[in-house]
């Protein structure tokens, strides 16, 4: 398991024509799919961050995790201490990139019921994470 910390983008862009380059917190904690729901949990609570980023064996983003989908699955009837990441992903995505205004990025995350978004670049590595406030 790696763990990568990105550098926040710039905040010198009018409100017109801002990124989400501009808006992205930095990656933060990148994860293997294959990590159970028990170890990310103590990797989320231990690097104090509500969310991880989920790769896959090749170093590509995909998904993102958050604490509260953890503990859901974690306290549901069907758990096992065998769940892993990959198991709880589902589809592949959505995830924004740097380039994408935020006025897109807000719709999409209205779109998709998300609190947050993976920021990847154009080969699908993890650049940084849009959380927006509801």
């Amino acid at each position: 398991m790696t763990l990568v910390q990105m550098q926040p983008g710039s905040t010198d862009a009018t409100p017109a024509d801002r990124t989400v380059a501009d808006a992205m917190d930095p990656a933060g904690p990148q994860v293997c799919g294959d990590m159970t729901v028990e170890v990310a949990l103590a990797v989320m609570t231990s690097a104090r961050t509500g969310h991880l980023l989920v790769c896959d064996d090749n170093g590509l983003c995909i998904g993102l995790v958050a604490r509260a989908q953890l503990a859901a699955v974690r306290d549901g009837s069907a758990y096992s201490d065998r769940i892993q990441l990959r198991d709880i992903l589902g589809d592949r995505g959505p995830f924004t990139s740097p380039v994408t205004t935020m006025d897109e990025a807000r719709h999409l995350m209205r779109c998709s019921d998300v609190d947050a978004l993976p920021v990847v670049d154009e080969h699908g590595s993890a650049r940084g994470v849009l959380a927006l406030a509801r």
